[in-house]
């Protein structure tokens, strides 16, 4: 067949003489039209998410290898049924004869057209909608991981709520897409199979670079100067006295000048790794190159150098960036200072805070308690405490109790601890412990004065704040 029409007219003859490469030059020739519309749409700016990185750079290029493949394999299979016809002095099957002159061949074949037209727009636009659901965050927080439902509580009463989950946990370009769910397949087989770990173990450790998240939006060697934090305080007493902290913090330095403050750790002239332990709360080791290339390395006394190393950047202290979990103490304090809890109740936060410490088997029977323990508590020893403010403290508490703690994942006050500052957890200490000293004897430092001015330790009325009022 092939050697009387020349080997160019031979390969399309065979090639279109059989359902099986007809099926392969369809699929190749749509995914090559697709991939080349959506990767000039990105190159133009059009954004799409990860998820059309997905299928841009994977499904389609996917689906146009598996149509090259069908093509010879379809040849192949012709050839070998032309050769068993002819054996058998069969004559070769024909392909069916289209006569446009006839009425009812035309209108069927513009019906299929038409139909083919319907059906391109619709596949268009329910593909569009899949990447769109498959990138919200309703889809990550409830439909797909239901699991991470203590995570999408915290994540939506974050600073980073109305970010998408996948800008920081995939970021942009199809790489990181593809090797987030590659490495997510487990978890996938995990969950369906009630497999996974409770609580969930952190750090993610193939979490992708800061420099690719977060410093899309957050450039460090920007955020510079002072800020002031004011930190309310309130004591057991019966009146619940509102003490306050202030501090300056030392947020960083200028681009271009010598780094100094807080973000002096990511500076681009500076480069900071550490070797600790797998939760990365126990720091072994610290190395320090300078700008001038010079190499300083910090050992903890006594402690073995194990693991490898990391390069530092903003996740090592803002581990918690948007699933916070915080403990009862802050909570009740922040709810008492904003007049979610009437600090006018005697003994709210002695009582409060006792509510919210016991234990209990599940978020329900939490709201149960804590409501049960103050109403007891002031039946007996404030009958006169207004009623109303009562039930309002109590539904708060549980509240701050359902966003913290959560019993069927073994989610408890402290299982997340937040890194940034030294309070709940060591923090800033893992390597400013004065326990890390390098081959001179000098240690890491210890100053406080490095990250913050102390302005005022738990006052009740600071003299900083009378005179910033205006």
């Amino acid at each position: 067949m092939s050697d009387t029409k020349g080997p160019i007219l031979g390969f399309f003859h065979a090639l279109t003489r059989n359902s099986i490469s007809l099926a392969g030059a369809a699929l190749t020739t749509s995914a090559a039209i697709l991939f080349a519309s959506f990767f000039i749409g990105e190159s133009l700016g059009l954004g799409g998410g990860p998820y059309l990185g997905i299928l841009t750079f994977v499904v389609f290029p996917a689906i146009f290898v598996l149509g090259l493949c069908l093509i010879p394999a379809g040849i192949v299979w012709q050839r070998r049924r032309s050769r068993r016809a002819a054996l058998r002095g069969e004559a070769e099957s024909r392909l069916p004869v289209i006569d446009l002159n006839l009425g009812r061949t035309r209108t069927f074949l513009l019906v299929f057209l038409a139909a083919t037209m319907i059906n391109v727009v619709i596949i268009a636009v329910s593909t569009y909608k899949a990447v769109e659901v498959m990138d919200s965050t309703k889809f990550c927080g409830t439909s797909c991981h239901s699991v991470m439902a203590p995570e999408y509580t915290t994540y939506q009463r974050s600073p980073h709520s109305r970010v998408r989950c996948a800008s920081c946990h995939i970021g942009p370009g199809a790489g990181w897409f593809v090797k987030s769910k590659l490495s997510g397949s487990w978890q996938l087989i995990s969950v369906n199979l009630k497999l996974y770990p409770r609580p969930i173990p952190t750090p993610v450790h193939d979490l992708r670079p800061a420099r690719d998240t977060c410093e899309q939006c957050h450039w460090p060697n920007k955020l510079v100067g002072d800020r002031l934090k004011v930190i309310t305080h309130f004591e057991d007493d019966e009146a619940n006295t509102a003490l306050k902290t202030v501090l300056l913090l030392r947020v960083g330095g200028l681009e271009g000048r010598e780094s100094k403050g807080i973000h002096w750790h990511v500076d681009p002239g500076v480069r900071i790794r550490y070797r600790a332990d797998d939760k990365r709360e126990a720091i072994s080791a610290v190395e320090l190159t300078r700008a001038d290339g010079t190499t300083t390395t910090y050992e903890s006394k006594g402690a073995k150098q194990e693991g490898e190393w990391r390069t530092m950047d903003c996740i090592d202290c803002h581990n918690r960036p948007s699933h916070i979990y915080r403990m009862p103490e802050d909570e009740l304090d922040r709810a008492m200072a904003d007049g979610r809890i009437d600090p006018a109740l005697p003994f709210v936060h002695r009582e409060g805070l006792e509510a919210l410490q016991a234990s209990y088997a599940s978020q329900d029977e939490a709201r149960t308690g804590i409501a049960t323990a103050l109403d007891a508590f002031y039946a007996k020893e404030h009958p006169s405490a207004d009623r109303a403010k009562i039930a309002a403290a109590a539904h708060e508490l549980g509240e701050i109790y359902s966003t913290n703690v959560y019993p069927s994942m073994n989610i408890r006050w402290g299982t997340y601890p937040s890194h940034l500052g030294h309070t709940s957890s060591p923090g800033c200490f893992r390597c400013h412990d004065g326990e890390h000293v390098d081959a001179s004897g000098a240690t890491i430092s210890q100053d406080c004065g490095t990250c913050h001015t102390v302005l005022a330790v738990e006052e009740h009325d600071p003299e900083v704040l009378k005179t910033l009022q205006p």
